[in-house]
């Protein structure tokens, strides 16, 4: 992978939000679950796609804090517009696991 300079990171707006919504996505090519993330009141709620059926069910996600990169241009998932990209990494059998905070923080709250 190639090196990147600390400004290239600092172009990646990375946020904390609150899931607020979900409903199941079925219409999705691969089971997905649709997502309303509450960023606080500079950015508002911002919907996104996920593939994270396998340890997650709409139910369990309301008002879970995750983290999410917020300046992609929204991206057209089936009938679906994704806003944000919600981020997670792969447990050992590669299915997400969401990224989230270990203490609540302010909902828009910007990585550094």
């Amino acid at each position: 992978m190639a090196e990147i300079t600390f400004d290239d990171f600092l172009n990646v707006d990375i946020r904390s939000g609150k899931i607020v919504e979900a409903q199941p996505y079925p219409e999705a090519r691969k089971p997905a679950i649709k997502l309303w993330v509450d960023f606080g009141e500079e950015l508002g709620v911002k919907k996104s796609s996920a593939q994270i059926t396998k340890h997650y069910t709409p139910e369990t996600l309301i008002g879970k804090q995750v983290i999410a990169v917020v300046n992609f241009p929204p991206r057209q998932i089936g009938k679906f517009m994704s806003e944000v990209l919600v981020l997670g990494l792969p447990d050992d059998e590669g299915e997400v696991v969401l990224l989230t905070s270990d203490k609540d923080v302010p909902m828009g709250g910007r990585m550094f």
